[in-house]
């Protein structure tokens, strides 16, 4: 089968591998579908790790089915999770189940950039959803990065009359603007740098869109709170510059959620004395769980039309290094999907 291998920055190789073997409570499925990640695009995160697989966004048929597997069978469409939490240890206990030991441990085989892939039992068992009929599989690729979205909105508790901004008008920036405003958010003002960002956001519906090369997001959003600021701001760009956007447009006693890592030597001064006297909340939300899986789907059954917008690229898996290409480096694009099998 052929699998997208990353060996570094800029080189991806389509390389031939055998097709996994399929445990008893395993199942293998043909890929049909899978989104390029923010963080499949970092290489300080990935270098050290190559040559690996990526693609964590897959959607697919099931083509085989091990011998003690119930629940599915071979023709069914799904969205496999790549991490799942083990339910039983002190994290899972206290429903930060990404923090589970075991989640970081458990990946589909090889990953969702090949022509096949194997979800183990407990991926299985945990989080591989059912496409809808009415769900296409491009639009399947919209579950995982959603439902990370669905959990940082959930964990920040945005809520009705909440004004909210958010830093990056990419993929998950736009995401969770619109997830604000469907949580009834009273205010939702969205940021960016690039003009194509910033048109897809007022396309989306999105009222308050700034361009942060010609306005301060915090005095916009202050001017449309009469001096309050955003209840709720969410970075969603990995840099000390958007997390200083971010903080210049919260509010006394507002909570702020880093939702993009930034390169493990960037650093972040803060003044503990403005924290504690504005009753700051800074948090952040890593990845998502088999809970906010589920809800990105029916939020994708209510809102096709709305979150198709999203996918702006599809190209097959040989040629997924001009996709990674796109991704990276152009300034015109949002969420780009790799295709493979039943074209």
């Amino acid at each position: 089968m052929k699998v997208a291998v990353y060996h570094g920055p800029g080189d991806i190789r389509v390389e031939e591998r055998p097709v996994p073997d399929v445990g008893p409570r395993d199942v293998l499925v043909e890929m049909r579908a899978c989104g390029i990640c923010g963080s499949d695009l970092m290489d300080w995160y990935l270098a050290p790790r190559a040559p690996l697989v990526l693609g964590h966004e897959p959607t697919g048929v099931v083509v085989e089915v091990g011998r003690e597997v119930e629940g599915f069978r071979e023709g069914d469409r799904v969205f496999a999770h790549h991490h799942v939490s083990c339910m039983t240890c002190r994290f899972c206990r206290r429903g930060q189940f990404t923090l589970c030991p075991m989640f970081r441990r458990t990946h589909l085989d090889p990953g969702g950039f090949s022509e096949f892939f194997r979800v183990p039992e407990p991926n299985l068992k945990l989080d591989t959803l059912r496409l809808p009929d009415g769900l296409s599989f491009e639009l399947g690729t919209l579950i995982e990065p959603l439902a990370c979205c669905v959990r940082a909105v959930g964990k920040a508790g945005v809520g009705l009359e909440d004004n909210v901004a958010v830093v990056g008008a990419g993929p998950s920036g736009l995401m969770i603007a619109i997830l604000s405003r469907l949580a009834g958010a009273a205010l939702v003002a969205i940021s960016d740098l690039v003009p194509y960002r910033l048109g897809k956001a007022r396309e989306l519906g999105l009222e308050v869109v700034v361009d942060a090369g010609e306005e301060d997001l915090g005095e916009v959003v202050k001017a449309e709170t009469d001096g309050l600021g955003a209840d709720v701001v969410f970075v969603t760009a990995p840099s000390e510059e958007a997390l200083e956007a971010g903080l210049g447009a919260l509010r006394r006693g507002g909570t702020l959620l880093v939702f993009a890592p930034t390169a493990p030597g960037v650093e972040w001064p803060l003044r503990p004395n403005r924290i504690f006297f504005e009753e700051l909340t800074i948090t952040a939300s890593y990845s998502t769980t088999h809970v906010d899986t589920r809800r990105a789907l029916r939020l994708l059954e209510a809102h096709k039309d709305l979150f198709s917008k999203l996918i702006t690229h599809e190209f097959p898996l040989e040629r997924i290094g001009d996709a990674f290409k796109l991704a990276k480096e152009s300034r015109e694009c949002l969420k780009v999907v790799v295709k493979a099998g039943g074209r």
